[in-house]
Formats: C-alpha cells, sequence, structure tokens
C-alpha cells in the first residue's frame, strides 16, 4: 500500500463546504416534486399514485446506483466517481427542465436518481481526509445541507413553477449543480482508491440492482395497479431468487461488493431495520400532507396552490435540516438508543394525533415539524454509527447500503400512501375522501410503532 494510502491530503473547510453546497443544490432538486405535485398532477393529468411515481422514478434509480456508486467509490477514489455522477444527474436535470411530456419527464427523473450516490461518496471522502470524530461532524453537516436543499426546494418550487412554469424547477437547481462540480473539481483533492489491488464484484453488483430494480418497480405496480394475487407472488418470487442469487454471488466472491459479514455485523443490519421503519413512517405522511392541503377548501381540504403548500412545508424542511445536522452529536451525548427510543415516541404520538387533528394548516404544519424531527434525528444517527462503525475501506459501500434503505423507506411509505388514497376516493368526484387520509396517518403511526419494538428487540445492537 502506497504512502499516499496512508497519509491523505487532509480536506480544508473550503472543501468541505463544497461538498455541503454540491448536496444544497441535489437536496433542492430531489425536492421540488413534493409541494409541486398536486400541480403536476393537474398538469399532466394523472393519478395519486402516477403523481408518486413521478418522484419514486428517482428514488428508483437511487436505490440501484447508490450500493454502486459506494463500492466504486472505494475501489476508485471518492471525487473521480462523484464527478462523473454529477455529470449524469446534470442531463438529467436539463432532460426534465425541457420535458415536453410525461415520459420524458420520467426519464430525466431516472437520470437524476444518480444524485443519491453522491451521498455515500462525500462520506468516502470526509472519512478519508479526517479524524473520526471530525468526519462525524462533516457527515452531519453535509447531510444538513443536502435536507437543507429540501427546505430550498419546497420554499421556490412553487414561486418558480406559478412564475414562470414547472420545467424551471428542475432546471435552476440543475445549473448550479453544474457550477459546484466545476468547484469540486478544481478545489477538492484526489483521494487515492483504498483497495486499488482488488477486482470489481461486477456480477455481485448486477445481481444487488437487479433484486433492487425489481423490489421498486415492484412496489411501484403492486400499490399503483392493483395486480391480482398471481402476479404479485410472481413478483415476489423473481426479487427472493435474485436476492438469493446475489448472496450465493458474494459468498463465494474473492472481493465481493458487500462482504456478508459486515452486512451481518448488528451496528450495520439493526440500524438498516429501523432507518427502514422510521423512513416509512415518514415517507407516508410527507406524502399525504401536500394531497390534503391542496383539496379543495369547500370539503375538509385547504385549497393551497404551490407557492402555498411550499410555506406551509417549509418548517418541517427546517425542522428536518437541523435535526440531521444533530443525530450524530446528540447520540453521541445521550446514547443512540435514547434517541431513537425519543424520535419515535414523538413520531408515534403526533401521527397518531393527526388521525383526529388535521382540520387546521397550523395542525399539519406543527406535525410535519414533530416528525422530521424524530425521523432526522433517529436516521442520521444511524448513519453515522454505520459510517464509523466499519474499515475505512467500507465506508462506501456500508453507507451507501443506509442511504438506500431510507430511499426504499421513502418509496414504500409514499406509495402505500398514494395506494391508501386511490381506494378511498370518491366515486363521484375521483378525490380522495377523508377517510382515505385518517387511515392513511393511523397506518403511519403502526408503522412507526413498530421502531419501538425493533428498539426493544435489538437492544444490544442499538447501545451506544
Amino acid at each position: 500500500m502506497s504512502e499516499a494510502v496512508l497519509s491523505p491530503v487532509r480536506i480544508g473547510r473550503l472543501s468541505i463546504g463544497a461538498l455541503g453546497i454540491l448536496a444544497l443544490a441535489l437536496g433542492t432538486l430531489q425536492s421540488v416534486v413534493e409541494p409541486a405535485l398536486p400541480l403536476l398532477q393537474r398538469e399532466l393529468g394523472v393519478s395519486p399514485s402516477e403523481g408518486a411515481l413521478v418522484g419514486n422514478t428517482l428514488l428508483v434509480t437511487g436505490a440501484v446506483v447508490a450500493p454502486v456508486a459506494g463500492k466504486l467509490g472505494d475501489r476508485y477514489g471518492g471525487k473521480s466517481v462523484l464527478v462523473r455522477l454529477m455529470a449524469v444527474v446534470s442531463a438529467g436535470g436539463l432532460l426534465a427542465g425541457l420535458a415536453p411530456n410525461l415520459p420524458v419527464l420520467l426519464l430525466g427523473q431516472v437520470l437524476q436518481g444518480v444524485m443519491v450516490g453522491a451521498l455515500p461518496l462525500s462520506f468516502i471522502l470526509v472519512r478519508k481526509h479526517l479524524p473520526t470524530g471530525e468526519s462525524q461532524l462533516a457527515i452531519g453537516v453535509v447531510m444538513a445541507l443536502f435536507t437543507g436543499g429540501g427546505m430550498v426546494g419546497t420554499l421556490f418550487a412553487g414561486p418558480i413553477a406559478e412564475g414562470l412554469s414547472w420545467h424551471w424547477m428542475f432546471a435552476l437547481p440543475t445549473i448550479a449543480i453544474i457550477a459546484m462540480t466545476l468547484v469540486i473539481t478544481r478545489l477538492m483533492p484526489h483521494d487515492p482508491p483504498v483497495q486499488a489491488d482488488n477486482r470489481i464484484d461486477w456480477p455481485g453488483m448486477a445481481l444487488l440492482s437487479g433484486t433492487l430494480l425489481a423490489f421498486m418497480l415492484g412496489l411501484v405496480k403492486v400499490t399503483g395497479d392493483g395486480l391480482p394475487p398471481l402476479a404479485v407472488g410472481a413478483i415476489a418470487v423473481v426479487v427472493a431468487a435474485l436476492a438469493t442469487g446475489w448472496v450465493a454471488v458474494e459468498r463465494r466472491a474473492a472481493s465481493p461488493m458487500v462482504d456478508l459479514r459486515m452486512l451481518a455485523k448488528p451496528a450495520i443490519w439493526h440500524s438498516c431495520v429501523l432507518t427502514l421503519v422510521i423512513t416509512t413512517s415518514f415517507g407516508m405522511v410527507a406524502f399525504l400532507l401536500p394531497q390534503l392541503f391542496a383539496l379543495p377548501a369547500d370539503g375538509y381540504g385547504f385549497g393551497l396552490n404551490t407557492t402555498d403548500i411550499g410555506l406551509f412545508l417549509l418548517p418541517g424542511a427546517i425542522a428536518g435540516a437541523v435535526s440531521d445536522s444533530l443525530g450524530g452529536v446528540a447520540a453521541r451525548r445521550f446514547g443512540l438508543r435514547a434517541v431513537l427510543i425519543g424520535g419515535a415516541v414523538v413520531t408515534v404520538a403526533t401521527v397518531i394525533a393527526l388521525v383526529s387533528l388535521h382540520t387546521a394548516e397550523w395542525q399539519l404544519v406543527v406535525a410535519k415539524v414533530l416528525i422530521a424531527i424524530g425521523a432526522g434525528v433517529g436516521s442520521t444517527a444511524l448513519l453515522t454509527r454505520t459510517a464509523t462503525a466499519v474499515e475505512t475501506r467500507d465506508t462506501g459501500i456500508a453507507t451507501s447500503l443506509l442511504v438506500v434503505t431510507r430511499v426504499i423507506g421513502v418509496a414504500v411509505g409514499s406509495q402505500v400512501a398514494a395506494a391508501i388514497l386511490d381506494a378511498g376516493a370518491d366515486s363521484a368526484t375521483g378525490l380522495p375522501t377523508e377517510s382515505a387520509f385518517v387511515t392513511g396517518f393511523a397506518m403511519a403511526g403502526l408503522v412507526a410503532a413498530l421502531s419501538l419494538l425493533v428498539v426493544r428487540m435489538t437492544k444490544k445492537g442499538v447501545q451506544a
């Protein structure tokens, strides 16, 4: 191993800031769909389930790309892979900005989904170039700015869409991403690969990508199309077969994409299970609230336009950014178990309250803030614990698995919530009934309550 690998160049605040600003721009691009989703559904003439697909198409790509990006970053260096991924994201953002119809928009979202791989690549860079304590802080900053980008996108999506057009929601953040990628290319030092002498496990990458893609697309089809039991069973068999094949390949590979011994560590698989539960509940609420805000005010809705929806969602985006930055710090000070239990209790109580308290805007705003805090602190604490629980050479793949889990959780939550609204639509108006929202909130509360059960069952694995 070369001396460069043992003693990499230490990055300074400017380099960390560049990563953070890129994360901010990526978070903005990712988040513009949420407040504008009712508007997109109207302009594109699609149902809630189809509308959820606009956002989840990005998540499908992200789920497939993130583990591959993390492994390639470990192998070839985080900076090199990051710059290439940002070129793909930029192409997707520009394509969405020029999209004349839904199929082209979805294609742009597919390319934009590569952005999810930027997070584990950023974690590789800070882990290689900073000591443990500083790297945990830097990871929190990057995650906070990515979430903060959600705040920016939430705030400005409406004015941009209504003042210009929805196409500019995608074009403007993309321009910022292109600019920051050029800055990082010049400013960030190259990080040498940790395992330059090992071969890439391409079969393992292909099988894991295929498993995730089949799962995500199957989820969309099952929740959106109401498939018969035989078709659902067929999808489950395909996913199970691909997953089994992946495990078999990884067990025999000389240099596996994912060391299954690492995945078997309690710190890793406990984090994945808890992250999935936390983000699924969050994803359900994050989808339901904009839909409720946009429903006509002559019933139980509020009749808000895209700009107003963004303003009402803004406090929740701010709370999410703050909680993401404090997740790792809170876990070190109070213990991971205490942070997870506290976040789960707040989330469960808030979502259950929404079952009966959803008749005023302030109730929904407060609920989004509390849920963002509960989910943000818990999931980020798990992420920072995972980043420091593995060897440096495994940072990219370990954190990317957790990022994928977050993505899958949000996608599952939003698609399930969309299916609930579709199933509870009024036959005369085609709009979701109030009882459908009540059912959605109740289900989100039950899912959040599962995290308490998981924490109790995995007590030893979540001790700080």
